[in-house]
Order: C-alpha cells, then structure tokens, then sequence
C-alpha cells in the first residue's frame, strides 16, 4: 500500500472519531481486502461545486459523519464571513435513502452549534421544495441529503445559496476553500444547540403546493379531462409526499400509485437502480399502466427532482420517452400555452444545457422566445434566472436528465412542478383530440426529426478515475475527422474555452465557464459530446442527429434511420 494512503487511515485511527468507528476500521484492514481500504482513503472525499457525492462508509473518500460535518463546517465558516454582523438561516431537506435522517441530523447539529438557525424539515421532501424554502423563509443557504438516482451504496450532500439555487461563482469555489481549510476533526462542532433547530413541513408544504397550482394554463382541460387515467411511481423515493397531492389538487380524480414502490425505502427493493431514465426502474409502473389501460405514466427519483414519463404509441403499447422529448414536449406546451393566454410580450426567455436536443431551440425560435444554453448542471440555469431577474421572465427549461423546471419560484429541477404540467399536458392533446405521442410527432413534423443516444463507460475507484482523463486526453489529441459519413467541421472544448473551426483552424472564445467537456459537430449538424460525470464514477457520450421535417408517415422509418446512423457513430468512435 502506498504511503499517502496508510497515513490517511493512521489520520483517522489517531483522531477524535468514535471509538466504534476506530475498531471498523481496524476490522477493515484486518480483513485484508485491500482494495475496499485503498478506495475509501485514497483521497479525501472532493466538496466539489455541487457538494458531496460517494458512497456510504468510513474513510476520507467515503460519505459518513465525518466527511459531512468537515462540509458543513466549512460552509458554516463561509457563511459567517459573507454574512458577518447579519442573522443567518438555513433550511436542511433529506430523500428516502439510508442515512439519509441520520446525515440531515448530523449537518443540523453542526450549523446549530456554530450558532446558525436551522429550519430541518420534519421528514423526507422533494429536493425543489427545498430549493422553494429556502426563498420562503429568507434562508442564507440551505443543504439536502441526497444521491439523487445513484445506486443504494450512495448519499449526497448538495449546497445551496440564498437564491435557492446550487451555489455557482463565486461562492462554489470560496466554500470550498474553506473546507479545505479543515485539516482535523477537532475543528468541527459537532454539540448541537437543539434551540436553534426548529421543525418545519406541513406550512411549508401547502404554500409550495399553492404556487404550483399558480403555474397552470389549462384548467378547462384539467376539467374536461378529469379523469384521465395516470399511473405514478415514486420508485421508494420522496415524490409521494407531493406529487399525488398536487395531480388532486390540480383536480386530477384518477392517479393510481404504484403501491409495490409507494413506501419509501432506501434499499429501492424492487429495481436495480432508482432511475426513471432506466425501463427496469419502470417497469411495475409500466405493467400497472398496461393492466388498467392509462393514458400517461411518471415517475420520479429519490429526490424527485427527475421524472420519467411512458405514453401510448399507435399500437396501444406504452412507450418511454427520452429526456430530450420530454423536454420538447414541455416547452412546446408551455410556449403555445403562453401564445394562447396572451402572455408572451417579447421579454420571456426559455434555457436548455448545451447537450440537450436543439429542437427545444428550434421550438423557442419559433414562437419568438429567447433561449439559451448553459453548461451542465441546473445551477446554471438557476444562474441564468438571477441574472434576467427584473428583466426577463423565465417560462421554463431543462437537461436532457429528466430534469425540467417550470417557473422561477423554484431554482432547481422540479419533479413535482413537471409531474403536475405534464399530467395537465397530456389533458390538454386529450382534450384537442390528440395523443402525447400524436403530439410529438406533430412536433417532429414541424420542426425536424430528431433524434438522441447516450452512452455511458462506469469507470470506478482510482484507476477508474485515471482512465477517464485519460480518455478526454485522447479525445483532445485525436480529434475525428468525419462520423456518420459527414466532416467534423468544429471542436468546441469547454476546458480550454475555446471553439475550433477545423476547415480553416481558427479559434473563437466561447463564453461559457471552463469545464471539462468536449463536443465534435459535423457538417450535417449532428453533435457528440463527451463529459465525464460530476456525481459518478463514469463518462458520458452524447450523440444527436436530425432529419428533415416530414410528414408523420415518415417519423418511424426516420427514426429507424437515424438510430442507425447514430450506431454508426458509435461503432466510429469505438463505444458499444
């Protein structure tokens, strides 16, 4: 073992950690299992500029109490210097995960023993709603215990500023200097003050509910449409608390909840991964939907913040839809809406990540609205809105991660928020006549077929991490010349800030903040991106390609085409 390595773990042994806490880890390494112990302190656990992410032990490279409480304190100590001579709040939210009360308790404890009021929700709540209370109740910062659709061996410690957003410039990269600063456990006040922690949820709950119900635009179809058959599943997550609440409130009469993945329960018992993006994670929902013969299917993630939607095709099938025409469906229903009720005055504006499908820009473009592109990560997004705030209006966006925001009350991808629009949607086509997926197509007719993939490589531990770089180093190096029988006319590396015209060679700076992504676009139009995650041990490749607009008869065959042309691409780039 290598040196750095046995003095993280004699750190540890040699500190002030619980004495239960000191003998596990004796028994680890007595074990012999030397890999586990490398991968838990081979590194200390990055406070990265959306919080923690890892999975649950001890060690420095692990989510545990320790790795929580040097996080917190080192955004007690940032929010103390930005904030000095001033009363400062937070809001504290946790999912269904395991641990998860436990780590919301533990980060409670620390902010209340620097002498900072805590606002700890009284059980697990959808992450947007506490994106919305932090703004409610004038909070400075707020976290929630959360790994969002990660595997059960995960948790999550995500930070927010007082805008109800995930922290960006400056402030993401100030709190983590200052958790850096923490070198023992010494430093962590650890002795809660149980009189500034208070318990917040019912109130809380009915004023968030309150102003979703402001975001609807077409209650005569919710009407007409009452009925409309919709099966939910909160896959052991936190979207029961709202999602069925809000679908009545709206006045939806029959939403049939999956009853096998009602309870929440952070072993996710009935699927592999807790991810609507996955069909096995669907597929009780998708059976239920079959069995009673429904007209739309959703469902969340632990934290509710990503939905999942199936609709009917032309052979009465249930059919997933990708996060990309979920997307497309949202905003060309919230811009026509807008247009309908006479809302657009030429000062609303619609936001998208830069791998997210162009047609929600084509979309945009076309009823006159503003869109923009922003980086991965709705942080930026929520970036965008402050910066418009008083000047714009923000209809809604998203990623192409199942993640969509609908309004400015929230700062964060809004599960519950898309729940409630999508249902009402899907009332809406009901009410013209119309099929989600008729919709779509329509939407497709419109504007251009197109079409997107993703790709992902699980690379995990150290070597995996290596591996990665590695791979976005070659990437750089051995730029492509052409994929799916078209030139790659232009390189655009977000690391470097710059955009390669690769005919005449010639660079642009792009006005984005550096991060580590690549993206080759050909001559054609079609688009591969490449970026390793933030919140997983893997990289990612996006692919998208467009066909021209056409008539519905030709939507099935272009799709045909473009998944081949996009199995193309990949065989081109050596991904399976």
């Amino acid at each position: 073992m290598e040196a750095y390595i046995q003095e993280s773990i004699d750190k540890w042994l040699n500190s002030n950690i619980d004495e239960t806490d000191k003998q596990a880890i004796k028994e680890m390494i007595a074990s012999g299992n030397e890999t586990e112990l490398i991968d838990s302190f081979y590194k200390e656990l990055e406070f990265g500029t959306g919080g923690l992410r890892g999975i649950m032990g001890l060690g420095s490279n692990r989510m545990n109490k320790y790795t929580i409480g040097v996080a917190t304190q080192g955004l007690a100590n940032y929010l103390k210097k930005e904030f000095s001579g001033q009363d400062i709040s937070v809001a504290i939210a946790h999912d269904s995960r395991n641990n998860s009360s436990f780590f919301a308790k533990t980060t409670a404890g620390v902010f209340s023993a620097n002498g900072i009021k805590v606002y700890l929700f009284d059980a697990l709540r959808p992450t947007p709603e506490l994106s919305f209370a932090i703004r409610e109740l004038g909070c400075k910062s707020g976290v929630v215990l959360t790994a969002s659709h990660n595997p059960k061996e995960y948790n999550g410690y995500k930070a927010y500023w007082d805008d109800g957003a995930q922290m960006i410039a400056p402030h993401d990269t100030n709190v983590i200097d200052e958790v850096r600063k923490i070198t023992s456990f010494d430093a962590v006040k650890f002795d809660e003050n149980p009189a500034l922690i208070e318990s917040i949820g019912k109130d809380l709950d009915n004023k968030y509910l309150e102003m979703l119900a402001g975001l609807s635009l077409s209650p005569d179809s919710i009407k007409n449409q009452s009925d409309l058959s919709i099966v939910f599943s909160p896959i052991h997550g936190t979207g029961i608390t709202l999602v069925p609440s809000i679908l009545e409130k709206l006045g939806f009469t029959n939403v049939n909840v999956v009853e096998e993945q009602a309870e929440p329960n952070g072993n996710f018992p009935t699927v592999v991964y807790p991810n609507p993006e996955e069909q096995e994670a669907m597929s009780m929902a998708l059976q239920k939907a079959k069995n009673i013969d429904a007209d739309l299917v959703m469902a969340t993630d632990p934290d509710a913040d990503r939905v999942g939607i199936a609709v009917k095709n032309h052979e009465g099938a249930f059919e997933l839809l990708n996060g990309n025409q979920t997307g497309a469906l949202l905003i060309y229903y919230l811009c026509t809406k807008w247009k309908e009720n006479n809302k657009l005055d030429g000062d609303q504006f619609i936001v998208k990540t830069i791998v997210t499908t162009e047609l929600i820009k084509d979309i945009a473009t076309h009823f006159n609205i503003e869109s923009h592109d922003t980086l991965t990560g709705f942080k930026f997004i929520a970036g965008l809105i402050k910066e418009f705030e008083g000047k714009k209006k923000f209809i809604g966006g998203g990623e192409e991660s199942y993640g969509y925001l609908i309004g400015d009350s929230v700062r964060d991808k809004d599960a519950v928020a898309s729940c409630a629009m999508l249902a009402e949607m899907a009332a809406w086509a009901k009410d013209n006549g119309k099929t989600v997926m008729q919709l779509l197509e329509e939407i497709y007719s419109q504007f251009g077929m197109y079409w997107e993939s993703l790709s992902s490589l699980t690379k995990k531990g150290k070597a995996g991490a290596e591996e990665i770089q590695q791979m976005m180093t070659d990437a750089r190096i051995n730029t492509p010349s052409r994929l799916g029988g078209s030139p790659v006319v232009s390189l655009l590396d977000y690391q470097s800030g710059e955009a390669t015209d690769l005919q005449n060679g010639t660079k642009t700076k792009m006005d984005f903040p550096k991060s580590n992504v690549l993206q080759f676009v050909t001559e054609d139009g079609s688009k591969v991106s490449l970026r390793p995650s933030g919140t997983e041990p893997k990289i990612k490749f996006y692919f998208s390609v467009k066909s021209p607009a056409g008539s519905n008869a030709t939507i099935a065959s272009q799709k045909t085409e473009l998944n081949q042309k996009i199995n193309q691409i990949k065989s081109e780039l050596g991904i399976s």
